[in-house]
């Protein structure tokens, strides 16, 4: 991999200058196959029924090992949260452990997974199948801070639709059901529930639709919600609360409406406790300096569909840290941080921690036959 420095952080820059949002991200997609044919791994495209997800391989050992690349954007501020430092950071790691595979015994995938800001496209390639065979899955995130044992919340991500009636707002509005009044008190509803939320449990959104013009009583309003929680149970109890209060909008206006899932619902993450020891002294031996253990689980850093599959497959998704200048992820400043010198030492630093994390725990006979039998049980 130190080889390849330049060219990963050439790759992360050109992710980075196309930023491409959820399932759409066909270039993106396209840098990283080639740089991986390139080097000579496998390279399988479209799997899972996704058009830009892509399945890299290298080696035929019994033990396979997953280092996951994500590369959507967002809306209008593109590269906001690094996903161009994941990408490059999960083939830097691949890179690094290539030539040893055969020695070690294992097999290195590494694996494109499109949406992850929105459409929860590693849930769907779970679900589909790619993870079956893998025995430990592995990335990194950037961030403000070095965070090792990273967490996150359960996430619902839905779409509520009011229907009412259009009329004249002025010559005739006792014919008129208004859907962004519905919308109103519903949000009234869900601004009064937060005094009663649960720790851990969160709602947010925003009105994406709510009229056409002032003279025309809307007809159709719509709202976009995270919900959020600690756990998967705890973000059942918000979802059932939460849709009272969609109900009664709808109840109070006279509107009927409809809540649909827009992305499959994401778990929390929970990190193998032997993985985030062993990353956590590699990320040192790098000269980084962590946050303190009790400081990581005062805080879990949003949602991740990354959350599913380590429910299923032991895995750790460490945040490495870089100079922001005070931005936070999902800012445009941070956007401009993710191209910087210390962005690129972020992505060579993940990337080394992740590799000698993987060699460590293949070349440990436990952990090597634990992660062996997690796939046999599965």
């Amino acid at each position: 991999m130190l080889a390849a420095r330049s060219d990963l952080i050439a790759l992360s820059h050109s992710i980075h200058s196309e930023p491409e949002l959820a399932f759409e991200e066909h270039r993106s997609a396209a840098k990283l196959v080639e740089f991986l044919r390139g080097q000579g791994f496998d390279v399988r495209t479209q799997i899972a029924d996704l058009p830009t997800a892509f399945d890299a391989r290298f080696g035929d050992g019994e033990l396979v090992v997953a280092l996951l690349a994500e590369y959507d954007a967002l809306p209008e501020i593109g590269h906001a949260c690094g996903h161009n430092i994941i990408a490059a950071s999960a083939v830097g790691a691949g890179l690094a452990l290539a030539p040893m595979a055969e020695s070690l015994g294992i097999t290195v995938r590494v694996i494109g997974t499109p949406a992850e800001e929105s459409g929860g496209g590693k849930v769907l390639m779970l679900e589909r199948g790619v993870f079956d065979d893998v025995a430990a899955a592995l990335m990194v995130h950037p961030g403000p801070f070095d965070i090792v044992a990273a967490t996150s919340l359960a996430l619902a991500d839905i779409a509520i639709t009011f229907t009412g009636r259009e009329a004249h707002a002025s010559a005739a509005p006792e014919f008129g059901r208004n859907a962004a009044d519905a919308a109103t008190v519903a949000q009234v509803g869900l601004g009064l529930l937060r005094q009663h939320l649960a720790p851990g449990q969160q709602l947010h959104g925003i009105v994406s639709a709510g009229g056409t013009a002032p003279n025309i009583i809307p007809a159709r309003a719509e709202m976009l919600y995270y919900l959020r929680a600690h756990t998967a149970e705890s973000l059942d109890e918000l979802l059932t609360r939460a849709d009272a209060c969609f109900a009664a909008g709808a109840l109070a206006t006279g509107c009927t409406h409809e809540v649909r899932t827009v992305s499959p619902a994401y778990a929390e993450l929970r990190p193998d406790p032997w993985l985030v020891d062993v990353f956590r002294e590699e990320i040192t031996d790098l000269g980084r300096t962590p946050v303190p253990a009790d400081v990581e689980a005062s805080r879990p850093l949003g949602s991740t569909d990354m959350g599913n599959v380590t429910q299923v497959i032991p895995g750790i998704h460490p945040v490495v840290g870089l100079d922001s200048g005070g931005s936070v992820i999902h800012q445009p400043e941070f956007a401009a941080a993710a191209v910087t010198e210390s962005a690129d030492r972020a992505l060579l630093d993940g990337a080394m921690a992740l590799a000698r994390t993987v060699i460590r725990a293949v070349l440990d006979p436990d952990q090597r036959a634990r992660l062996l039998e997690g796939v046999e049980r599965r």
